[in-house]
């Protein structure tokens, strides 16, 4: 693995390595995402050690042939979107999610270029709208992705439908009422990306998504979502990324 130009790069995940190094897990524009160890990154004197942190945006270089690379260059790439409360939690889940998704060293610069552009959308009033269509995206990408314009048996969706999701087989109509039920005008709102979803609507995408998103997760819990529960009681935030 070796990086010999300078590329835009986000620190995704970063634990101490040693006495003064940092082990970081980078999402890169031309590499996806990788490991580098930034030596004598974690020392108070360290230059690098402000730059190193998680929704930075960088231009990196890297050497090593090896699995782990080691950082030689950092330089900051523009200004870090303000993120706070709420959008500083959902920030550090979508971390979350490329690294628990993201396989190492396949480059998807749309999904990087898709994920800088998130960031910068979180402290919005669309927050949660722009949160469930980068899920979507990510799955896509991975090529786990969904039509939400049909259902599984190619029948077209109706804004005034009902549906379900069944895992492993896709949307079906939804025979009875139940607590699971999905409004065709939800899905026909998140395929359509420029359309920000109501109070209702962000409730039936996030458990669409979660259903989506938990084959591919695993039984691990999220720790981003266990800090969320924590936090939320002193913070006033009633809902989950």
């Amino acid at each position: 693995m070796t990086g010999q130009e300078l590329t835009s790069a986000q620190v995704l995940h970063r634990r101490r390595y040693g006495e003064n190094s940092l082990l970081l897990e980078l999402f890169t524009l031309t590499h996806g995402r990788i490991p580098v160890i930034a030596r004598g990154a974690a020392s108070a004197r360290s230059r690098r050690r402000a730059l190193l942190q998680p929704f930075v945006p960088l231009l990196v270089r890297w050497r090593g042939r090896g699995e782990v690379g080691t950082l030689t260059t950092v330089e900051p790439d523009g200004n870090p979107p303000r993120l706070q409360g709420r959008a500083l939690y959902s920030a550090f889940y979508v971390n979350e999610l490329l690294v628990r998704l993201l396989p190492r060293n396949d480059a998807l610069p749309s999904l990087f270029l898709r994920y800088r552009k998130l960031l910068g959308e979180l402290p919005g009033e669309s927050m949660e709208t722009a949160l469930r269509r980068f899920e979507l995206d990510l799955l896509g990408l991975l090529g786990y992705g969904i039509d939400l314009r049909r259902t599984a048996d190619g029948v077209e969706v109706s804004a005034a439908g009902r549906y379900r999701y069944l895992q492993q087989h896709g949307l079906v109509v939804a025979e009875e009422e139940s607590g699971d039920i999905l409004s065709g005008a939800t899905l026909l709102a998140l395929a359509d990306g420029g359309k920000t979803l109501t109070p209702s609507q962000q409730r039936e995408a996030l458990r669409l998504l979660r259903a989506l998103l938990a084959p591919h997760l695993g039984e691990r819990p999220l720790k981003s979502r266990e800090l969320f529960r924590t936090m939320r009681s002193a913070s006033g935030i009633t809902e989950n990324p």
